[in-house]
């Protein structure tokens, strides 16, 4: 089954069949939000004053709110609209409480017209971005119950996918409906606790979830990797502009527009409304985009403690269109139940002066980095913007170097109750604080009803596999497969279709690896760490037909992890054939295509008889080391077959030994050799993030250093034929954000052979050249026209690959081209030895098209003189493919 058809087909199908909902014996509220026109007003927040407690409506306008019998204070506010407030006594029954909400009207302030006289936006949003880390921090700890709800339909396929789709269950513009009532506990720094209290799904959210929003908060740089209007550099990203303000509740609240400097994926546009004095954000009606979907934001803040705002109602919409589909999503989530505790130290308001606009007064406070921010903080009643900043960033770094973990960027920890899934429908009547629309219940009963016969299928289904294992599958040899024979022991294949293919030194080939592995696993004391150990068994096997020659290889690795650090010891050998250059910059398959079409065979062969024991030792996160010895028969092979489709007598098949510039005939004589390699690898100021208890590294938040030393022994042989050589490099690879500029990628290296008495091709140091259409996996990994092995060297080298993202440059000047994900690139990749000429490219790229490919477009010079380019076509940067078995 195609994944897309499994875009809203259900997943989860284990709920009660759906019945009318009763009233029962509750009493409340219930009613419509709508204008003064009549039109309903999809999620307008109802907020119970008495209680701090309140509900959204629904797509219709409808709410319904449970109370116990009393006199309440219910305010009705919707986004654009002037709240209004009733009073209404409950008994024994339900009470109608409609509202008819008015367009909000707002009041302009009188600005004096001077020349280049600011808006009063700018000193709003300058206070308010001085005060969004102290909004942030003020909250030491909170806790409340979020109820989501996410509708989500398919409104457009190809007309030749629309009759399967429906064979799938599929059918277009049918809702499909997800709710799921969970407790999440906030701690500072940055601990957030979710625990699944229930859910009910008919549908796959299609990776639509709003999770990175409600989860964090606008007070932050960034969600969901887009600059918020609160981040420190915000006037880089946005034009702000004063659309008036209004009183309510007793505060006045002020509107601003924003808009990007530069519309795009990764930046918002829309309305914030921030509340005058405490600059605190009052509600706001924000959209971006990613990946070219459209995100929609909208949510409603309410205080949960004197001068405190939370979020009470979040909507959410994601949208867009992907090779003839289209679909859309709606997620609603209401926030109730907040249990707060301030943080002391951020208690006293300090009243905030726009330097820029307002004279500083005499007895205002500055910062003082020699005293302590936490006192400072305390005595602060005036201070300017850029100096409560410089507190409020110095106050956090004191706090983090307190910490135990301040290496630690986010600990989530997400569980799911045991009846989470079991839930009956009284208690979703009773929790539910939206009311479902007539399309939502339809899908329910639709869903529910087919989840009858698909539980007696999968009943089917299970009642088989306990009778039996999992049989063998002769196709598995080639797409691979695994076979479990219980005590932690398997046996299977790897993708065997993938070792089929043609090359000049074996003809046509075919290759079989599989696998046999022991593995055990046991928790640690702290029932979190998973103490793995296990033996893994590798042979492998390649016949050409043309070389009639067969290869084999063994490897048996054992590894033994205590959660991440560990080590894995092995000993591997037999006879086979390797790429000159060991990181295989050409894949079998391109070889193939390019030898059977065009007649140019650029994967060039040895043959090795060897044994080799390696070591890696993983110290901690940050720091891995490996050694390897090797000893080894290498022979020189040469072309066997001629077979290619391409029969012009212009171009023939070049011989497999290598052109280089500096290699002699005697760097491909048949050699012994006994080689040493050490290796380290290092990423200093790594950060992590803890799940559920478990500590990951975030390995892009520090740059790889990698130290590398290889020496060739040549005194265990007695004739002259082996290797003897000292070779010694280090490279870094990273990258830079530069925020509104953009993203630089770069990777730099740089070696030298100590001594070089006798050096074979295949201990030269080699580089990933590229001679095909078809662009390399990752931006900053490889050449982009260099030949595979012309420049090869036994001497010194230095290398860099250098890519740089503009999110504005040519062609995304037009703000379609950037809302549908494209991006623009520069690269430059340099490469000198120490008897090559100035070797380096340059070249331009477009990256995301269509979301998932990217074309590259470029040249590359020997000192001043052309050499070759033309276009390179590949795998967007964004997406991560790991072809290893």
């Amino acid at each position: 089954m195609s994944p897309y058809f499994r875009f809203f087909k259900p997943i989860f199908l284990c709920f009660f069949l759906f019945a009318i909902l009763t009233e029962g014996n509750a009493q409340g509220i219930r009613g419509k939000v709508t204008g003064k026109n009549g039109d309903p007003l999809p999620f307008a927040s109802i907020y119970v004053r008495n209680l701090g407690d309140g509900v959204p409506t629904n797509q219709n306008g409808e709410y319904e709110f449970r109370l116990k019998k009393g006199v309440y204070d219910v305010l009705a506010q919707y986004l654009g609209f002037a709240s209004e407030v009733k009073t209404v006594v409950i008994t024994e029954d339900w009470e109608e409480l409609n509202f008819e909400l008015e367009e909000q009207v707002y009041a302009l302030q009188e600005v004096t017209v001077k020349t280049k006289q600011e808006d009063p936006a700018l000193t709003i949003m300058r206070k308010a971005i001085s005060k969004a880390k102290f909004h942030r921090l003020q909250v030491q700890e909170y806790s409340m119950m979020v109820y989501l709800k996410g509708t989500g339909q398919l409104t457009d396929a190809p007309f030749f996918m629309k009759k399967e789709l429906e064979k799938e269950g599929v059918k277009l513009n049918e809702a499909y409906t997800t709710e799921s009532v969970s407790k999440i506990t906030f701690k500072q720094p940055n601990t957030v606790e979710e625990k699944v209290i229930s859910i009910r799904t008919n549908g796959d959210n299609n990776a639509t979830s709003p999770a990175p929003y409600i989860a964090t908060s606008f007070y932050n740089a960034k969600i969901n990797e887009a600059v918020t209007p609160l981040a420190p550099s915000a006037f880089a990203y946005y034009q702000f502009k004063y659309e008036g303000s209004f009183v309510e509740n007793g505060v006045m609240v002020n509107k601003i527009k924003v808009t990007p400097r530069s519309r795009g994926e990764r930046v918002f546009e829309g309305y914030i409304y921030i509340i005058e004095d405490i600059w605190a954000i009052h509600s706001l009606d924000l959209t971006t985009s990613l990946l070219g979907f459209s995100i929609g934001v909208k949510q409603i803040y309410q205080p949960v403690a004197e001068n405190v705002w939370m979020p009470s109602t979040h909507t959410y919409t994601f949208g867009g269109k992907f090779f003839g589909f289209a679909g859309e999503y709606k997620y609603l989530a209401s926030t109730r139940d907040y249990k707060v505790t301030l943080n002391p130290d951020m208690i006293a308001e300090t009243e905030i002066i726009d330097e820029k606009v307002t004279e500083v007064p005499k007895d205002v406070t500055a910062f003082n980095k020699s005293v302590s921010s936490l006192e400072q903080m305390a005595q602060a009643d005036k201070m300017t913007r850029k100096d409560f900043r410089k507190l409020v960033n110095e106050y956090e770094k004191e706090e983090l170097k307190q910490s135990k973990e301040a290496e630690v960027v986010s600990n989530r920890n997400y569980t799911i109750d045991s009846l989470a899934k079991k839930r009956d429908l009284s208690y979703w009547d009773s929790i539910r604080p939206v009311k479902l629309t007539e399309k939502e219940i339809r899908g329910y009963q639709r869903d529910d009803s087919l989840a009858v016969i698909e539980a007696a299928k999968v009943s089917e289904v299970d009642s088989v596999a306990k009778k039996a294992r999992r049989g063998f599958k002769p196709g598995e040899i080639l797409t691979g497969g695994s076979y479990s024979f219980g005590k932690g022991k398997s046996a299977g294949f790897h993708t065997n279709l993938t070792k089929i293919s043609f090359n000049t030194v074996e003809g046509f080939k075919f290759g079989l690896a599989g696998f046999y592995r022991i593995e055990k696993s046991t928790k640690m004391a702290d029932s979190v760490t998973m103490h793995r150990r296990s033996w893994n068994f590798r042979p492998e096997f390649r016949y050409g037909f043309s070389s009639q020659q067969p290869y084999g290889t063994l490897d048996i690795r054992r590894s033994v992890n205590k959660g991440r650090p560990g080590y894995t010891v092995g000993l591997t050998g037999g006879k086979y054939i390797f790429q000159f250059n060991g990181d295989n910059p050409i894949s079998e398959q391109v070889n193939m295509l390019y030898s059977l079409l065009f007649r140019q065979n650029y994967m060039k062969l040895y043959e090795q008889s060897f044994l080799k024991g390696y070591y890696n030792h993983r110290i901690t996160d940050g720091l891995t080391y490996r050694t390897n010895v090797t000893y080894a028969f290498r022979r020189e092979l040469f072309n066997n077959s001629d077979v290619s489709l391409w029969n012009r007598p212009e171009r023939e098949y070049t011989p497999n030994r290598p052109e280089n510039i500096e290699a002699d005939p005697v760097a491909f004589e048949n050699h012994h050799a006994l080689i040493w390699t050490n290796n380290i690898e290092w990423r200093p100021g790594l950060k992590y993030y803890i799940r559920n208890g478990r500590k990951n590294p975030l390995y892009e938040s520090a740059p790889l250093v990698n130290f590398r030393y290889t020496k060739a022994i040549p005194g265990v042989f007695n004739n002259a034929m082996a290797s003897k050589f000292d070779l010694v490099e280090a490279s870094i690879e990273h990258f830079f954000n530069f925020g509104v500029s953009g993203k630089l990628d770069f990777n730099v290296s740089a070696g030298a052979f100590l001594n070089n008495d006798r050096v074979y091709f295949m201990d030269f140091k080699h580089f990933g050249g590229n001679r095909t259409i078809f662009a390399n996996m990752g931006v900053a990994a490889n050449y982009r026209f260099l030949d595979y092995y012309q420049y090869s060297t036994q001497t010194q080298y230095v290398s860099g690959i250098v890519h740089y993202q503009f999110r504005k440059f040519l062609l995304t000047q037009l703000p379609m081209l950037r809302f549908s994900g494209v991006r623009e690139n520069i690269f430059f990749n340099y490469l000198k030895t120490q008897n090559s000429p100035h070797y380096w490219e340059v070249g331009y790229s477009l990256d995301n098209l269509f979301r998932i490919f990217r074309v590259e477009m470029g040249a590359g010079f020997e000192n001043s003189n052309y050499q070759r380019g033309g276009f390179r076509f590949g795998i967007a940067s964004f997406i991560n493919v790991n072809f290893e078995d």
